[in-house]
């Protein structure tokens, strides 16, 4: 039995790994369909999301981005069925490469070498995190996902996103919204924190579904779809905007971080999950996590440096083509006993190169003089 349950919890953790992989696909070429829709309206004339229009919604480019985005989400949604949300959230770096990728690709957006390094540390961060991820509590049904959701923690950390996300809606937002990148970006990412509970919540309502459960008569499992559709919907509003006004790969990678934060956290507090980790998992969670902001640091604080080859110290390019001196010949460094000995020393190593023989004291002596002179 108890090998069964093994078996079992691993083709769990398989299955959610794969839907996991898919879904950072789908998302990540979603970002480069609604930015292509959104830049073929811009070229019409059309008024910007960014502005307040919605002219994207005629536009079958975006619609594509959306059903491409709808797919990863259903494909994420499953995710958190089967396997942890530590383990599912983390795996969204995925879509960050692909964006980038494909954005450099199809919207001719550079990304230099700092942005390709942040992309990596990004990734190699999520990985990080994946295996020294901690195990949440075991919720099998929705009557144990509703004393969750009862847990004064968590209702002090609802009753804190929802603040805070009202805040920046109709206060930081309308000033500061095409100004700074953060402001639309942390909306969606508050929120999402949210919307990733009520995920988990319908994950588990339709595993009992299947199983034979009346989970249709449970008014939570409304509630859960209901609180979902509000949240998803403002944070495509949200991303749209940021999507619109702000480059592909910036928009991306920084939404991966803050996303990430807000439901590691939502996690935490809900399924108590940090108070069974280890030293070292709590060590390697946080090394991945900081691995993540140093990776989205490079691609964010110099997304406008132009870096290439020409661009080195003179003497670092010279050095990659060749002698950094050129043509010139080695010349020995003079010694003690060169510099003691007498004239007609001299005089004899001066007679000798001229007749085609090398001497280094000749050779330096011209050297020598070449440059006093």
């Amino acid at each position: 039995m108890i090998q069964m349950d093994i078996g079992t919890n691993r083709t769990d953790f398989y299955i959610g790994l794969s839907l996991a992989m898919s879904s950072s696909i789908f998302i990540g070429g979603s970002f480069i369909l609604k930015k292509k829709g959104l830049l073929r309206l811009s070229s019409k004339g059309f008024m910007r999301a960014g502005q307040g229009g919605y002219a994207y919604l005629k536009e079958w480019l975006w619609w594509a981005g959306l059903i491409s985005m709808g797919a990863g989400e259903a494909a994420n949604f499953a995710a958190y069925a089967f396997a942890p949300a530590t383990l599912v959230t983390p795996l969204g770096a995925m879509s960050v490469l692909v964006s980038a990728v494909l954005s450099s690709y199809f919207l001719n957006e550079r990304l230099n070498v700092h942005g390709k390094m942040g992309c990596l540390l990004c990734i190699l961060g999520s990985t990080v995190m994946v295996i020294h991820a901690p195990q949440e509590e075991e919720v099998a049904s929705l009557t144990a996902m509703a004393e969750k959701l009862q847990d004064p923690g968590f209702i002090v950390f609802a009753v804190s996103v929802v603040t805070s996300s009202l805040i920046l809606i109709f206060l930081v937002a309308p000033r500061y919204g095409q100004k700074n990148v953060l402001v639309y970006i942390l909306i969606c990412s508050v929120i999402g924190s949210l919307s990733v509970s009520c995920v988990k919540g319908l994950g588990i309502g339709i595993k009992e579904l299947f199983a034979g459960t009346a989970v249709l008569k449970e008014p939570l499992f409304w509630c859960l779809l209901i609180c979902l559709v509000i949240c998803v919907s403002i944070q495509i509003s949200y991303l749209n905007k940021a999507l619109d006004i702000y480059n592909t790969s910036i928009v991306t990678p920084i939404y991966y971080v803050f996303f990430t934060t807000s439901v590691m956290a939502c996690s935490a507090i809900l399924f108590k999950e940090w108070l069974s980790m280890s030293t070292d998992g709590a060590v390697g969670t946080v090394s991945g996590f900081l691995t993540i902001i140093l990776g989205i640091f490079l691609l964010h604080a110099f997304k406008d440096l132009t870096f290439s080859w020409d661009s080195l110290p003179l003497y670092l390019r010279k050095g990659l083509h060749g002698s950094p001196w050129g043509q010139q010949a080695y010349v020995a460094l003079p010694s003690q006993e060169s510099q003691a000995e007498g004239p007609g020393e001299g005089k004899l190593a001066r007679e000798g190169n001229s007749k085609g023989s090398y001497s280094p004291e000749g050779s330096m002596r011209r050297n020598n003089s070449f440059v006093t002179t």
